[in-house]
C-alpha cells in the first residue's frame, strides 16, 4: 500500500535514482538553478540553458527538478576524487564554517598556554 505523502514524487522514490541523500539534494538544487534561470532568461533569446524536461503543474524550479531526476531526465557523474572522501570532505568543511562562524563560543584553536614566561 502507497503512504500518503505530501512530496510527488515520493523521497524514497528519488533516493532510488541516486547514491545518497546528498547528491540528491545537490542535484536537485543544480537543476532548480538552471531551471529558475531559464525561466528569468524567456524573452532574451539566450537559448543556453536548457528548459524543463517534464511537463509539471507546478511552476516550483525545485519541485520540477525533482520530477526530471524521478523521471530519469537528469544524469550526473561523479568525479573519481569525490567518491573516494565525499562525505568526510562536506562534514569538514561544515565543522570549518562552524568553527569560523563562532558556532563553538570561544576560538577553539587558541590553546591556552598558561602563565607567559617573562
Amino acid at each position: 500500500m502507497a503512504r500518503n505523502t505530501l512530496m510527488d514524487p515520493p523521497i524514497e522514490q528519488l533516493l532510488d535514482k541516486v547514491d545518497s541523500k546528498f547528491t540528491l539534494v545537490a542535484l536537485g538544487a543544480l537543476r532548480a538553478r538552471q531551471i529558475n534561470a531559464y525561466y528569468n532568461s524567456l524573452g532574451e533569446g539566450l537559448g543556453r540553458i536548457v528548459p524543463p524536461q517534464v511537463t509539471s503543474v507546478s511552476g516550483k524550479p525545485l519541485s520540477i527538478a525533482f520530477e526530471e531526476i524521478a523521471a530519469d531526465k537528469i544524469e550526473y557523474e561523479r568525479s573519481p576524487e569525490e567518491e573516494d572522501d565525499g562525505e568526510e570532505r562536506a562534514l569538514a568543511e561544515a565543522m570549518e564554517a562552524a568553527i569560523a562562524g563562532g558556532a563553538f563560543g570561544e576560538d577553539p584553536a587558541v590553546i591556552d598556554e598558561g602563565p607567559s614566561a617573562g
